[in-house]
């Protein structure tokens, strides 16, 4: 609980209050006072113990209302006199001071526990007593999106996003460290994947084109229970990943379009290393010249058309059917034919997986 929190009230409340105000912590030391002087000072005999059964406590010419759990209070509530003016100021102090705290712990304990329920540092059985306990409504359609951000400025990113999502009882921003940020947001029924992209894109636009902040956003699927977030969170993470190989121009990600790169993403490195010697045994992939796998690249965006190919690359027809001649005496594998291709495309892609860990290395 925060003591500028109770200053605030304090200092508010004193201009109706023509009586010195505070509260005291569980060690009688005031932590908040309309006499900014006394801060600090100790309560020898108004203890928090000795306040157990009493619902107002007079001592050293104050009078004392203890607040927080009724078991067992953390705090109290002060008013100078002991006289019963003094007993009904320190009542409307207590309970304004109850009610903030109350509404402060269910604030942030709700970004906690949603923090610990995407970590997975919290039992699943534990999940529904604590959700139930902080009035969290477990069965919603929920998302988790991972902002990470790459670039370090004196303006947090943090604090940008909160801002954007001011409604903190469906939506919650959590500081997963330096660089990554998560978003869980509450789904409508009628949300579909487009609007979650487009929530997704206004978050770069913003933190890149006001603020410029590099940042790049993976994006989980949408889960329908609490206790799903958790492998939301995952798949964000993983798309995140997974972009960072294979397709690095890209700043969203969403997991449910990651297609077979998320396969290859699992697969051992020792099964991918297999699988390229297999496929390349007239010659290897590493004889393939830049301006080669430029020209295979294009040829795959423009669906295996020839024409369609060499007209985008400003090249003669049969240049272009020369280049694939040549791939195919090189390799093996005669990129015109379908089946060819997706071993190509497929084996690329392997290459760059191997390449990436390899460079992750070092």
């Amino acid at each position: 609980m925060s003591n500028r929190l109770f200053q605030g009230i304090i200092h508010q409340m004193s201009e109706a209050i023509d009586r010195t105000i505070g509260v005291i912590d569980e060690s009688s030391i005031i932590i908040a006072c309309s006499d900014l002087s006394r801060v600090g000072d100790i309560f020898e005999r108004a203890t928090l113990d000795a306040m157990a059964s009493e619902d107002v406590f007079v001592a050293e010419e104050c009078t004392f209302k203890p607040f927080g759990p009724r078991q067992n209070p953390s705090y109290a509530a002060f008013v100078s006199g002991a006289d019963p003016d003094a007993r009904r100021y320190v009542r409307i102090l207590g309970i304004a001071m109850d009610n903030i705290k109350a509404y402060y712990d269910e604030k942030y304990d709700r970004s906690n526990f949603i923090k610990n329920v995407i970590l997975d540092n919290i039992l699943p059985g534990d999940i529904y007593i604590k959700s139930h306990e902080l009035h969290f409504e477990p069965e919603v359609a929920r998302v988790c999106l991972l902002i990470k951000v790459s670039d370090k400025n004196e303006i947090s990113s943090f604090e940008i996003l909160q801002n954007l999502f001011p409604d903190k009882s469906k939506d919650f921003i959590i500081n997963i460290n330096e660089t990554d940020i998560a978003l869980v947001k509450e789904i409508r029924p009628e949300i579909t994947e487009k609007d979650i992209d487009k929530l997704a894109r206004s978050i770069v636009d913003t933190l890149t084109g006001e603020f410029y902040t590099q940042c790049c956003v993976g994006i989980g699927t949408v889960v329908n229970n609490i206790k799903e977030l958790a492998r939301s969170f995952k798949e964000a993470q993983t798309a995140l990943e997974v972009g960072k190989v294979f397709d690095t121009a890209r700043d969203i990600v969403s997991y449910n379009n990651l297609g077979i790169a998320r396969l290859i993403y699992q697969l051992p490195t020792t099964l991918c290393e297999m699988f390229l010697k297999e496929i390349f045994k007239v010659g290897s992939i590493e004889t393939l010249d830049h301006e080669t796998l430029f020209t295979i690249q294009r040829f795959f965006e423009n669906n295996l058309n020839v024409s369609e190919t060499s007209r985008k690359l400003f090249v003669h027809r049969n240049t272009l059917v020369y280049r694939l001649e040549k791939i195919r005496k090189l390799t093996g594998l005669d990129l015109r034919e379908f089946e060819d291709a997706i071993v190509f495309k497929v084996a690329l892609m392997v290459k760059k997986y191997l390449d990436n860990n390899a460079a992750s290395k070092y």
